[in-house]
C-alpha cells in the first residue's frame, strides 16, 4: 500500500451529508486538534472512514498543548495530546482520556556523507547535546562510539520545538530519565526553557531546520521522518544496545506496557528494558468532556475510534505505528461507557 503523503496540516477533510447507524445528524462534523505525532495516521484513518460512511473529520494539527487548550475551552468535539494527563488535572477540566496508537520519537541530523542510522548516540550524549555542553561532531564522546565514522568538525546546531508539543514531552521526558542535569535544570513537559538551539513549529518546522542547516540536530516523529526521507540516528537503549527506530522496536516498547494498572490511562513508555526496544516511544492520547455539551458529536467521536481500533490496524502498521492489542481496545471502550455521558 502507498504510503500517506501529508500535504496539509491543518485540514482533513470538509464537512459532508452523514446519516445511518451512526446516528449523526446532517451536516455534522466531527473536529479534533492537538497533536502533530499521530497526524499522519489520523489523516488517513479520516480518509478512509469519509469513503466508507460518509462522516467527515476536520482536525488541526497544532501541537498537544494546542489540543488541551482547545478541549478545556470546548472549542472542539476532542482534544490530541501524546502528555496523558493526570488524575488531578482531568478531574480538574472534567476530562477523560484513552490511547489510540504508540509510536516513537526519532532524533534527526544533517551531516554530508552519513547515511541515515549511520551515527550511534547514547542519551547522555543527546542530553548533553542539547544543554548546549556538546557542541561540535567530533566531540570525543561521540567519536568513542562511532569508530570508521568520519566525523567533522563541524558546530552542532540544536533545532527544537518552538510550540507546545507532546513530541517534545517525550523526547524531555526521555532525557530527564538519561541524564541528571538534564532532569534538575529542565524537566519533561510539552514547553519547557530550551538551554540551546532555534525553535520550530512542529515536525514540519523542525524537519525544515534540519534540512537548511549543515550540522544541525532535531527530533521529529517517526512515521513524519520516514515519509520525509530524513536521516535518523541510532541511539543505546537501556539494556546497552544501540538500535535502530523501526515499529519493531517500538512494538517491544509498547509490550511492556500494563493499561489496566494505572488510572485513566496514564503510563509513560521511555527508556523501558529490553535489547531491542526503541528508547523513545509513547503512546497519543485523545481527550474528551465527560459531560459534552453536545453528545451526538461525542457520539460521532467514539464511532470513528471504534472504527479505527476494528479496521485501522493495517493503515496504522502502514505509517510504521504500533496499534493497541484487543485487551487494551476493551479496557478503552468500557471507560467510554462510564466516563462519557452521551444521553
Amino acid at each position: 500500500m502507498a504510503r500517506f503523503q501529508v500535504k496539509n496540516l491543518f485540514q482533513v477533510a470538509c464537512a459532508v451529508f452523514v446519516m445511518g447507524a451512526s446516528g449523526v445528524t446532517f451536516g455534522a462534523e466531527i473536529t479534533g486538534a492537538g497533536a502533530s505525532f499521530p497526524y499522519p495516521l489520523y489523516a488517513k484513518w479520516a480518509d478512509t472512514y469519509k469513503k466508507e460512511t460518509g462522516v467527515s473529520l476536520n482536525y488541526q494539527s497544532i501541537g498537544s498543548g494546542g489540543g488541551i487548550k482547545q478541549i478545556e475551552a470546548k472549542t472542539v468535539d476532542f482534544g490530541a495530546s501524546d502528555k496523558p494527563l493526570d488524575e488531578k488535572k482531568l478531574k480538574e477540566d472534567d476530562l477523560t482520556q484513552f490511547p489510540t496508537v504508540v509510536g516513537g520519537v526519532v532524533p534527526v541530523f544533517n551531516l554530508d556523507g552519513v547515511k541515515d542510522g549511520g551515527v550511534k548516540l547514547t542519551g547522555d550524549i543527546l542530553a548533553q547535546i542539547y544543554l548546549g555542553k556538546i557542541t561540535k561532531w567530533n566531540d570525543p564522546a561521540i567519536t568513542a562510539i562511532n569508530p570508521g565514522v568520519t566525523l567533522p568538525d563541524k558546530v552542532i546546531t540544536v533545532v527544537h520545538r518552538s510550540d507546545g508539543s507532546g513530541t517534545s514531552f517525550l523526547f524531555t521526558s526521555y532525557l530527564s530519565q538519561v541524564n541528571k542535569d538534564w532532569k534538575e535544570k529542565v524537566g519533561a513537559d510539552t514547553s519547557v526553557s530550551w538551554p540551546a538551539g532555534v525553535g520550530g513549529k512542529g515536525n514540519e518546522g523542525v524537519a525544515s531546520y534540519v534540512g537548511r542547516i549543515g550540522g544541525a540536530i532535531g527530533y521529529v516523529e517517526y512515521a513524519y521522518a520516514k515519509q520525509n526521507k530524513l536521516t535518523s540516528a541510532q541511539l543505546q537503549n537501556k539494556s546497552g544496545k544501540f538500535v535502530e527506530p523501526s515499529a519493531s522496536a517500538f512494538q517491544e516498547a509498547a509490550a511492556s506496557a500494563k493499561w489496566d494498572s494505572v488510572p485513566n490511562f496514564y503510563l509513560i513508555l521511555t527508556d523501558v528494558e529490553g535489547d531491542k526496544v526503541w528508547p523513545i516511544v509513547g503512546a497519543t492520547f485523545i481527550l474528551m468532556e465527560k459531560k459534552p455539551k453536545n453528545p451526538k458529536q461525542s457520539k460521532a467521536v467514539l464511532d470513528f475510534f471504534r472504527w479505527a481500533y476494528e479496521k485501522g490496524d493495517t493503515l496504522a502498521t502502514d505509517l510504521d505505528y504500533v496499534p493497541l492489542p484487543n485487551s487494551v481496545v476493551n479496557l478503552i471502550e468500557q471507560s467510554w461507557k462510564e466516563n462519557i455521558a452521551l444521553e
